[in-house]
C-alpha cells in the first residue's frame, strides 16, 4: 500500500507539469487580451498607449519567457495580478470567492450521496417496484435536463412563485454570523446545491442500483444467506462494501465535475463563487485569472483521483498494489 501511494504521488508531479503546459498553451491560443477589449471599447485612445501597456506587462515577451515567469510564480503560489480588477492579485480574487464554491460543492455532494445511495439500494432490493420505476424515471430526467434549465425552473417555481428559497446570493445580510448566519447560508445554497447535484444524483442512483443487484446475485451472498445471516448483515457487511467501488471511482472525478459545473450554476443563481469570477474573466480576457482557476480545478481532479485510488484498497481488501 505504501509503495503504491509513493508511486502515485511520483506520477502526480509529471501530470501536474503537463497540466500547467496545457493551461498556459490554451490561454495563449485564445484571441486578444484584456487590453484588446479596452481598445475596442474606446477606439479614441492612441493604440500606442496600449502597446506600451502590453510591453510593461510583459505580454509581448516570447512565449517560453512568459511561461517560465508564470510557472515560477505558480510554484510559489503567486498567479500574478489581474489585468482587469484594478491590478489586484489573482490569489486575492480567488481567496475572496473560493470558499463559497467549496461550500456549494460539498453541499451538492452531500445531497447527492444522501439521496442517491439509499434510493439505489432500495431499488435494487425491490426491483420493478413503484419506487424503482420512479427512481429510474428521475434518473433519466436528471441526466437529460441541463443544469441551467433546471436552475431557471427552480427559481421560477420555488423562489418567485412560492417564495420558499432565495434566488441569488449567499446571505440575506452581509453581517450575518453564528448559527443564524449558518442557517441563512444553507437556505441560500439549497436551490443551487440541488441544481448542481442533479446529474450526479441520477448517475450515482443508477450505478448503485446496478452494482447492488449484481452483488446480491453473487455466490458468496447466497452462501451467507444459507448460513442464516440476517438480511441487514448481508446488505451492509457484504453487499454494500463491494457495491461502493464504482461510487468511489465517480467521487474521484466528482470533485472537479462539481466545481466545473458550478461555473454555470453560479451564474444562473448569481452566486459569488469561482464560477462567476471565471466567466467574467473569460469575457474580459483576464487570462491570469482564467489560468489560475483552470489550474485549481485541474489539481482538484488529480487529487480526487489519487484519493479514489487509495480508497479502493480500504473498501475492498482483495485489492492490493504490488
Amino acid at each position: 500500500m505504501t509503495k503504491y501511494i509513493i508511486r502515485r504521488v511520483l506520477v502526480f508531479f509529471p501530470m501536474l507539469l503537463a497540466l500547467t503546459i496545457i493551461v498556459f498553451t490554451l490561454a495563449q491560443l485564445a484571441p486578444g487580451d484584456a487590453l484588446t477589449g479596452q481598445q475596442l471599447a474606446d477606439p479614441r485612445v492612441d493604440p500606442e498607449v496600449y502597446e506600451k501597456q502590453r510591453e510593461a506587462l510583459g505580454l509581448n515577451d516570447p512565449i517560453p519567457v512568459r511561461y517560465g515567469r508564470w510557472i515560477s510564480g505558480v510554484a510559489q503560489g503567486d498567479f500574478g495580478n489581474s489585468l482587469v480588477f484594478n491590478g489586484r492579485s489573482v490569489m486575492e480574487l480567488i481567496q475572496d470567492r473560493i470558499m463559497n464554491t467549496v461550500y456549494l460543492g460539498v453541499f451538492a455532494l452531500l445531497i447527492t450521496l444522501v439521496v442517491s445511495i439509499p434510493i439505489g439500494i432500495y431499488s435494487a432490493r425491490k426491483p420493478y417496484s413503484l419506487v424503482d420505476y420512479a427512481a429510474t424515471g428521475f434518473g433519466f430526467l436528471g441526466l437529460a435536463i441541463p443544469n441551467f434549465f433546471f436552475g431557471l425552473m427552480a427559481i421560477y417555481f420555488l423562489s418567485i412563485n412560492l417564495g420558499w428559497f432565495p434566488a441569488q446570493g449567499t446571505l440575506s445580510s452581509p453581517g450575518a454570523s453564528g448559527f443564524s448566519g449558518f442557517v441563512d447560508r444553507i437556505h441560500h445554497m439549497i436551490l443551487p446545491g440541488i441544481t448542481l447535484g442533479l446529474a450526479g444524483t441520477a448517475t450515482y442512483m443508477r450505478y448503485m442500483r446496478s452494482e447492488v443487484l449484481g452483488v446480491l446475485g453473487s455466490d458468496y451472498i447466497r452462501t451467507a444467506r444459507a448460513k442464516g445471516m440476517s438480511e441487514r448483515n448481508v446488505l451492509y457487511k457484504h453487499t454494500l462494501r463491494n457495491a461502493l467501488l464504482p461510487i468511489v471511482t465517480l467521487m474521484g472525478f466528482e470533485i472537479g465535475i462539481l466545481l466545473g459545473g458550478a461555473v454555470i450554476t453560479e451564474q444562473v443563481f448569481q452566486y459569488p463563487g469561482l464560477g462567476t469570477l471565471f466567466l467574467s474573466s473569460v469575457t474580459n480576457r483576464d487570462y491570469p485569472v482564467v489560468m489560475a482557476i483552470a489550474m485549481i480545478l485541474g489539481v482538484l481532479v488529480l487529487v480526487g483521483n489519487l484519493v479514489a485510488d487509495i480508497l479502493y484498497s480500504v473498501i475492498d481488501p482483495r485489492i492490493r498494489y504490488d
